[in-house]
């Protein structure tokens, strides 16, 4: 398949341009780019800035966690994630700060990027990251869906009341997630016109 087929059929995301002509090949590439994809969001999450006050750091891994569900589809997506989340459980150090298991307050963050990629890849399918408008409301889609994840869990495991929770653990992360969606509404649509333009 050209890639001006593949990027002007419907249903397509970015990951379906990689060529793959038989089955078996098929599952290679999908085994590797699902590795890739909780990589990357562990490696993203090592770009972490403590927030005064909060017990969960600005980090990487939100941006990375959307652009591979983006990228990916939901259900690669949804196992990059989830590869993510078990390894990081089973101890390898790659949650925000070099943290590893599942008892940190900011593990509800990570639960809800699970969520968000398979829900941001399904959005991509859709054409939900081809445009620069659909492509923000996309992203803020997948925001919105880690904090109705991440903050309650952040308000149980710190013994913190909901208010107190939206003010450490929501609020002083809008400016960043801003800039995040404005940056995947650069990246994402980009990446389909330089497709498009080498089909």
């Amino acid at each position: 398949m050209s890639l001006a087929a593949a990027s002007s059929r419907p249903g397509a995301v970015l990951a379906d341009l990689l060529p793959a002509a038989t089955a078996p090949r098929a599952r290679v590439r999908d085994a590797a780019l699902v590795l890739g994809g909780a990589a990357l969001t562990g490696v993203a999450a090592q770009i972490a800035v403590p927030v005064p006050g909060s017990p969960v750091p600005v980090t990487g891994q939100t941006f990375a966690a959307l652009l591979v569900g983006a990228s990916l589809g939901a259900g690669r997506g949804f196992l990059s994630l989830a590869l993510y989340a078990l390894v990081g459980m089973a101890g390898v150090p790659w949650f925000a700060g070099a943290q590893a298991g599942a008892g940190g307050a900011s593990f509800g963050y990570v639960l809800g990027m699970l969520l968000a990629a398979t829900v941001v890849g399904a959005l991509a399918r859709r054409g939900g990251d081809r445009g620069v408008l659909r492509t923000a409301g996309t992203m803020l889609l997948g925001e919105a869906l880690i904090y109705a994840i991440g903050v309650p869990y952040l308000a149980m495991a710190a013994g913190m009341s909901l208010g107190e929770a939206v003010a450490a653990g929501l609020v002083p992360f809008l400016i960043g997630d801003a800039v995040k969606a404005v940056l995947a509404m650069g990246a994402l649509p980009t990446a389909w016109k330089l497709a498009g333009r080498r089909g």
